[in-house]
């Protein structure tokens, strides 16, 4: 199901960054995010509520606009 949200997500395995581009424009990348937690972002039926719960708050994040 697309997110009203996020507009897109690419992982990067080798340095544990999830970048994550938002509905608005703005993009930032997530450091030191272990792969289970992009698989259940992945299969999770509600991307905006889970980058909620597990995401924000909880990683360092840079800017990327």
């Amino acid at each position: 199901m697309p997110s009203s949200v996020i507009r897109r997500f690419d992982y990067d395995p080798r340095a544990h960054r999830l970048d994550i581009t938002f509905v608005s424009g703005r993009r930032y990348s997530y450091h030191e995010v272990p792969p289970d937690v992009v698989d259940e972002m992945k299969s999770s039926f509600s991307k905006g509520q889970f980058y909620n719960r597990k995401i924000r708050d909880h990683f360092e994040f840079t800017r990327r606009d």
